[in-house]
């Protein structure tokens, strides 16, 4: 049996140091943890969890032609900013401004959609502009029936369900660093995807896993999420 090591890969996780006891899964070119226990993860899913998915595809576009560019290659777009829209392909599409959108890539294809959509991105006399987002922003998952309540102890803006619908999108402070909150809740299972600095993101872990102490919160691997 192969053993995968994440120091061993290009492309890493910023979490990754914190990652040595997981059983890692390969993903395209780098690694995801499939799972933190030995045990199935999935009914810690439902009540309080915190998934890593900074090693899977995201990507910006800004300009007053990003929604074109981004319609003609088939996607969905909100309407409005601070809104998100989930693709056939189980993508999103965040629009965070009237002219900036913030895409996260599917588990489907792992990601080659949008990988795709960046590499073969080129400087034109359109006004569409790429913002590579691998390398500035992690990209954390927190899931289960608390999400709310745990979020309030790290957050100022109400994200109870009833201020906070699928679909929604923040920009706002979480533990006193930015973030993009987009509410991608699912009929039967409350998720949250939080974008920050990638920088800080062991930081923003480590907060977050203090304010899900009270509800029994666990970090959990992709097989959950999978299952």
């Amino acid at each position: 049996m192969v053993t995968l090591n994440a120091k061993d890969f290009r492309e890493r996780s910023p979490l990754y140091t914190l990652q040595a006891t997981a059983r890692l899964a390969r993903l395209g070119d780098s690694l995801i943890v499939s799972r933190y226990a030995e045990q199935d993860e999935t009914a810690q899913l439902g009540r309080c969890a915190l998934l890593d998915l900074s090693n899977l595809a995201r990507v910006g576009f800004r300009g007053v032609d990003a929604a074109a560019h981004l319609h003609a290659e088939q996607f969905d777009l909100p309407t409005a900013p601070n809104r998100c829209v989930v693709q056939g392909d189980g993508s999103n599409v965040a629009r965070l401004s009237q002219t900036e959108y913030f895409l996260l890539g599917s588990f489907q294809d792992a990601g080659a959609r949008l990988q795709k959509l960046e590499d073969q991105w080129q400087l034109s006399e359109k006004g569409c502009y790429l913002l590579p987002r691998q390398d500035s922003h992690a990209w954390l998952v927190l899931t289960g029936e608390h999400i709310s309540s745990v979020m309030a102890k790290v957050c100022g803006v109400d994200l109870r369900q009833q201020a906070f619908a699928p679909g929604d999108v923040a920009q706002t402070s979480v533990a006193r660093m930015s973030a993009i909150i987009i509410n991608g809740s699912q009929p039967d299972l409350p998720l949250f995807h939080i974008l920050c600095d990638r920088a800080s993101a062991q930081y923003l872990w480590g907060a977050l896993l203090d304010a899900m102490q009270e509800f029994g919160g666990k970090p959990v691997g992709v097989d959950a999420l999978l299952a």
